[in-house]
């Protein structure tokens, strides 16, 4: 189910302006267009000090420092408007003027890979995506990713970082992500990411009983040994995951999680770390564990499932042009859902 409303009304007071050529950019035919933006910025004192590359990585950290500085030396970054070496540092007053015309920021190429669009208009896009499914093109996997079918059903999407992605979900994490359509957007979205306003549920399976709902608030940075995995530990960032119980079988829990942070692998450490990891985890879990005495249905369920049993099941945000808020819902795969008609026929609570 999804409740949205689309708006034609101009973006909420900003110091954007994008000059779009008039193609039609949702003909996945077109090449990916030009597209001319022109940003300005007032610094106030809290930029005092910093190198101007420094403060303009801060204020449009959509773009990498290497790009602006980039920019800077070819004269489109302007501090009130005069050209300026990237080492200048900040009186905290300055104007920046960046005035450039945005080009191809990705390799990737566009894909014919369908999309579950579970919403569409001009800035955005929400997408259910499915298990198995990779966000980027890396190492070993330059093809079949979202970034690969986002260029293809939409190619402007080329101008703009990460193809306009403000977040993603594990490869074998299945649901909701939002992709932003232009820059406007994108900046909007990250905002509020940054902000902590993005609703994000996710409903997931664990190992064990869980007695009650709570709240984790452990850090998590990369784990020293394993680099596959992350893992709670000092010095990590803040990564913080509320909770609360859905459904409980004898030796199972359905849990519904919203998360405050959004770190790798965030769920799946905080729920390990308190000894509930999911079922099906091949990072976290060692083992498939079988019940003892669990029926075989139950016991084949259980080896059979090889991901991670979680489901970015709900998402909200405040739309960058209207700022409407906006609620979006997945309903769960057809494996999570077949998981848990086993769970509640062979494993209900006593």
């Amino acid at each position: 189910m999804t409740s949205a409303q689309s708006s034609n009304s101009n973006f909420p007071e900003t110091d954007f302006n994008l000059l779009e050529d008039s193609e039609d950019a949702d003909n996945h035919n077109s090449a990916a267009t030009a597209t001319r933006l022109s940003l300005q910025f007032q610094l106030d004192e809290s930029y005092l000090g910093l190198r101007i590359d420094q403060a303009a990585a801060m204020v449009w950290s959509e773009f990498s420092r290497e790009k602006l500085k980039q920019w800077l030396k070819e004269g489109h970054l302007l501090v009130n408007g005069q050209v300026v070496k990237p080492k200048y540092k900040c009186e905290g007053n300055e104007i920046l003027s960046l005035d450039v015309e945005l080009e191809v920021q990705t390799g990737a190429e566009p894909e014919n890979i369908p999309l579950n669009i579970v919403y569409e208009d001009n800035d955005i896009l929400v997408i259910n995506k499915p298990v198995g499914m990779i966000v980027h093109p890396g190492a070993g996997n330059p093809n079949g990713t979202l970034v690969n079918a986002l260029l293809y059903h939409y190619p402007k999407s080329a101008e703009l970082s990460r193809a306009g992605l403000v977040h993603r979900i594990d490869k074998d994490t299945s649901g909701l992500l939002v992709v932003a359509k232009n820059l406007e957007a994108q900046f909007s979205l990250s905002k509020q990411l940054a902000k902590k306003s993005v609703y994000r549920v996710y409903d997931l399976i664990t190992y064990g009983n869980i007695i009650a709902g709570g709240t984790i608030d452990e850090p998590i940075k990369r784990h020293p040994v394993d680099r596959v995995k992350m893992a709670i530990l000092p010095g990590g960032r803040d990564a913080v995951t509320h909770y609360n119980v859905k459904e409980r079988f004898q030796n199972f829990t359905r849990v519904q999680a919203q998360l405050e942070t959004g770190r790798t692998h965030q769920i799946r450490v905080h729920f390990s770390y308190i000894g509930f990891p999911l079922i099906g985890d091949p990072v976290y879990v060692s083992r498939v564990k079988v019940p003892a005495g669990a029926s075989e249905t139950l016991a084949s369920t259980l080896r059979a499932f090889k991901r991670q049993a979680l489901h970015a099941s709900k998402l909200g945000l405040v739309h960058p042009r209207s700022g409407e808020e906006m609620t979006f819902e997945a309903p769960w795969p057809e494996d999570f859902t077949a998981l848990l008609d086993v769970l509640r026929s062979e494993n209900k609570a006593y």
